[in-house]
């Protein structure tokens, strides 16, 4: 991940050093609370590479709910004239067997 966009990386944060003063903070507790702020820079930067792989990844898999192709006029046709026919035979096996049924009784 590119430590461009942030001021401040684990590193950083662990060698910086403050001034101390009279009435200064309590070294212990600052050191003890930089250590914190720097296991969070690092969880969040794995997180992040994580998240950036994951997209990357998703970005290439194609989805289901991507838009059928595009049929042409010609196919669609052809699709109309083959389901007419389709129907057109089981009309006629209908009449065979149901005619011949009835003709029976």
């Amino acid at each position: 991940m590119s430590d461009e966009k942030f001021n401040l990386d684990g590193k950083t944060i662990l060698e910086k050093d403050f001034k101390t003063s009279m009435r200064g903070y309590n070294q212990e507790e600052v050191d003890e609370f930089l250590d914190q702020v720097i296991q969070d820079y690092e969880a969040f930067n794995k997180e992040i590479d994580r998240l950036m792989q994951e997209n990357d990844r998703l970005k290439k898999t194609p989805t289901r709910e991507a838009a059928p192709p595009q049929r042409s006029r010609q196919t669609m046709n052809n699709n109309h004239q083959v389901n007419y026919d389709i129907l057109k035979r089981v009309s006629n096996l209908e009449k065979a067997v149901f005619g011949k049924k009835y003709a029976e009784e």
